[in-house]
């Protein structure tokens, strides 16, 4: 090793140099890696440090690190050469200081380094690597302010470095790799130009303190540095740059602009100190607004991640997704996804911070703009190249009604694409139930579904929105549902699906299918990820009666019913229920706001009216699926006493389908009749049902018992998907085959059932969503119950009639009346008279089967004889009439 007596007579660094590092001593603390780098010298050969950045601060820290820990002074000359000092910087900062010209080839060092081994061949000289991070993970406790001066990719200025040197110096780490050995390296390189060797250990220098950077702060995740020539120099893109020129008539450098354009609107500018400070802000705010965050199976997520590309794929409710997913990541110290967010949130001042936070920006529609499509879509290969977590929302927009939409699969597509042309990592998909007590956005959703256009986004708009800051929104879960890994979708799907990466524009015949299975079965996986909040129970109970009214009594019956149901008859492992007792839930609805009690000397009733029961319904949607199979069940037994287990089960078959595809059920058809037969099982249990004929029969009690009340509550929150069903095929049916088209018939059962929801009062805005008839119709379409013929009209086939005398056991004869009169047609239709398939006695649903059929005769003979015995000729129906009013008629 070079002594430091063997240069004690060289020129020292100037005085002023010196005073500076005397100064900056008290601010700067150094940690070594490793803790005593001399050891990896080799003595008697010089040393020549490299840095990864020229900087004032990083030569006096160079200095001082060397110095504790007995190493060669840098700022001394270099033994054996003509340099003044033994250490140069890989990249310089361009500009100009006091007239100093700045640009100098970084390159020129090392080409006087090799020059002055020439004709010396015993010489050698050692290059350190040495990297300096100031400030490079401030923890959390550390302030805002001096996050925003950690170490990043940025090159700074001098200004902002000075300032990262006051607020983070005391951590900071110098890294000395091991040497390289310059004459080892030259011989290695067999005799070529100093120039190329000197390019040659240029690059190889810059690949290292990458890859050091890398692991000491993270990826470079700054996409506007990294990724955007790498989108406009794909071939993809080249090809669509040309073709747009040729096209539109421009030059291929406006082309080229215009691409450049597009890559700049979209791309991430991710910043980790941007990132940092928002968690802090983010933390105020939080508390502010919610009185908890929960998370819930995230231990499984983190675990099923590690060797994966990453999606996650949550519902949409609120914006507040994006913020909370991001938050609530970050602060569980998993890298921060990158976020696709609709160009609508571009705004002055707040696109910025999102952008700079994760967001990258796409458009609602990529139709008519071929270049826009090419630039995006190899945007989103590039995230995927690079292994860069990525976030988006395959419902297209957030959910006005608290359903599930229908998934919009155009990123899941792009994603599988960019999957095939490198699958280099595997990718999982990571589905997320967010789930809400109260919504910031609830007022404005009311107003889009009740036909209000849709507010645009604004800053104005925002700066309106911040008085929702004055209320408190409870609790908010974030639960993580079973990944999905995509190698084993598409090893289904065709055993040679690797080759289908190798031209990067092939679309295979199975990728359509692959990416609608994908789609449902994240938005299925979501849905067994649900969270049930006392406002969810509370709105299935509530919203079941006419008035949204009930005795305390019998709401405090409902809600343990409601609970006892979901413990017992489990929807997947992943489902959370809240902890509290049914009298706790009351009291927190009261709290919340959302019930209001009414004292009453015979017992207090507690009510939701006006706004507040048409928001609930928001949150009886949410776990409208957790309670489908109940709900059928207790359907049956709406207008039927009794009704035997294999007609439930058979019916229950023909209507699955069609509820799978609203609700995303994670079962088959024979895994929904297990269902069924658990929940029958535990009616009779709870002694909703009673069993009789061997258990072939079930029997629900008279209208006004308590068992029957409840089988009613439990029953009216599916009820209106069937009245939904029977609008349509009203519909259908009156106008007859051949005259509508499907957007007619949309159009037709929405105006029906908004009228229909206009004349009874009812507070579910999505009743009469279009979105809802055109999934039945679609339905109805993949079973080739309804298709379209050469003229684009709708045909139908004779098994619409079999569905309509089915829908006579759920609906009522007057709701099925009230349908028909209201819905518009071109003739006279009624529904088949099917009088011969109901019971001698009214209220018994007696099936086509001829075993079923014979035992429910029996049954009924029975019943009527022992009922005339009781009563004398004058037989009385039994759900005709009710006796005197009780507490329940009176708040109903």
């Amino acid at each position: 090793m070079t002594t430091t007596a063997d240069s004690s007579a060289r020129p020292r660094a100037p005085w002023w140099f010196n005073l500076a590092g005397q100064l900056l001593q008290p601010w700067v603390r150094i940690r070594r890696d490793p803790a005593e780098p001399a050891a990896l010298l080799q003595a008697g050969v010089p040393v020549c440090y490299v840095i990864e950045r020229d900087g004032f601060s990083d030569a006096l820290i160079l200095q001082r690190a060397c110095r504790e820990a007995g190493l060669p002074n840098p700022m001394r000359p270099l033994a054996g050469t003509r340099r003044r000092r033994s250490v140069f910087a890989l990249a310089r900062r361009d500009g100009s200081l006091l007239g100093r010209n700045r640009k100098r080839n970084p390159n020129e060092a090392l080409r006087q380094l090799v020059h002055s081994l020439e004709g010396l061949p015993g010489s050698d000289i050692q290059i350190v690597p040495v990297s300096i991070y100031v400030g490079r993970a401030p923890s959390r406790d550390s302030g805002w302010f001096r996050v925003l001066f950690s170490e990043n990719w940025v090159m700074v200025g001098r200004f902002r470095r000075m300032l990262a040197l006051l607020l983070n110096g005391r951590d900071t780490v110098v890294h000395f790799s091991t040497p390289v050995s310059l004459r080892q390296t030259l011989d290695e390189s067999g005799g070529i130009t100093p120039e190329r060797f000197a390019r040659k250990v240029a690059r190889v220098l810059r690949t290292h303190f990458h890859r050091i950077r890398a692991a000491v702060i993270g990826p470079d995740l700054s996409h506007k540095r990294t990724v955007v020539d790498a989108v406009l120099n794909a071939e993809p893109v080249r090809a669509a740059i040309a073709a747009a020129a040729a096209k539109e008539k421009i030059s291929h450098a406006k082309a080229w602009r215009k691409a450049h354009q597009l890559v700049l609107e979209i791309a991430a500018d991710y910043s980790h100190p941007v990132v940092r400070s928002a968690s802090f802000l983010l933390s105020n705010f939080w508390n502010k607004l919610y009185d908890g965050i929960a998370m819930h199976h995230f231990d499984k997520a983190r675990a099923a991640a590690p060797g994966h590309e990453v999606i996650y794929v949550p519902c949409h409710r609120s914006h507040a997704d994006y913020l909370l997913m991001s938050y609530q990541l970050h602060v569980s110290g998993v890298v921060v996804p990158h976020i696709a967010a609709g160009v609508n949130l571009n705004l002055p001042v707040i696109g910025p911070i999102l952008r700079r936070g994760g967001a990258f920006f796409l458009r609602r529609s990529f139709r008519g703009n071929a270049l826009y499509s090419v630039v995006f879509n190899e945007y989103v290969a590039q995230l995927i190249d690079r292994g860069v977590p990525m976030e988006y929302f395959i419902e297209g927009g957030r959910s006005r009604t608290g359903r599930l939409l229908a998934p919009r699969a155009g990123m899941l597509a792009m994603t599988v694409r960019a999957f095939l042309r490198a699958p280099r990592r595997p990718v999982l998909f990571q589905p997320v139930y967010i789930g809400y007590e109260k919504l910031m956005e609830g007022k404005s959703y009311i107003g889009e579904l009740s036909g209000q256009p849709k507010e645009k986004e604004s800053l104005l708009g925002l700066l309106k929105g911040l008085k929702v800051l004055r209320q408190r929104y409870g609790h908010v879960a974030l639960n993580f549902g079973e990944p999905i890994e995509l190698t084993p979708l598409l090893d289904a799907a065709s055993h040679d699906w690797r080759a289908a990466g190798a031209d990067p524009e092939a679309k295979p015949e199975w990728l359509g299918a692959v990416t609608d299975r994908l789609a449902e079965q994240i938005q299925v996986n979501i849905n067994r990820a649900a969270d049930v909040n006392p406002i969810n129970l509370l709105a299935l109970a509530l919203l079941a009666t006419p008035k949204h009214a009930m005795a305390e009594s019998d709401l405090l019956t409902q809600l343990e019913l409601g609970k006892t149901m979901l413990e017992e008859l489990p929807y997947s492992d992943r489902i959370t229920l809240t902890p509290m007792n049914p009298a706790a839930i009351i009291a927190y609805g009261e709290q919340m706001g959302w019930i209001q009690r009414v004292q009453h000397p015979l017992g207090d009733v507690l009510t939701a009216t006006g706004e507040r029961a048409v928001l609930l319904s928001y949150f009886r949607n949410n776990v409208l699926h957790l309670t489908a199979t109940a709900a059928w069940v207790a359907c049956c037994f709406l207008n039927n006493r009794r009704m035997s287990r294999a007609s439930i089960l058979r019916l229950g078959r023909i209507i699955y389908p069609f509820i799978q595809g609203e609700l995303f059920l994670p079962w088959d058809t024979d895994g929904f009749a297990e269902q069924l037969q658990a929940t029958i099982d535990f009616f009779v249990r709870r002694g909703l049902l009673e069993a009789v004929s061997d258990g072939r029969v079930l029997e629900r009690s008279p209208g006004q018992d308590d068992g029957a009340y409840q089988l009613k509550v439990i029953a009216r929150s599916l009820i209106q998907a069937f009245e939904r069903y029977y609008i349509t095929i009203a519909a259908l049916a009156k106008n007859g085959p051949h005259t509508m088209t499907g957007a007619e018939l949309e159009n037709a059962c929405s105006l029906t059932a908004q009228r229909l929801s206009l004349l009874n009062e009812l507070t579910a805005p999505e009743f009469f969503d279009k979105a809802l008839f055109r999934g039945f119709i679609q339905k109805l379409r993949e079973r080739r119950i309804v298709w379209t013929d050469d003229a684009g009209k709708l045909d139908y086939d004779a098994a619409l009639e079999g569905m309509v005398r089915d829908a006579r056991v759920i609906l009522s004869r007057e709701v099925r009346h009230s349908i028909l009169k209201i819905t518009p047609g071109g003739n006279d239709w009624e529904a088949p008279a099917a009088d011969a398939r109901e019971g001698a006695v009214e209220g018994t649903y007696v099936p086509a089967d001829s075993d079923d059929a014979a035992l429910h005769a029996r049954h009924v003979a029975a019943e009527q004889r022992e009922h005339e015995r009781r009563s004398g000729s004058d037989r009385r129906l039994p759900d005709a009439a009710e006796p005197t009013p009780t507490h329940r008629d009176a708040a109903e």
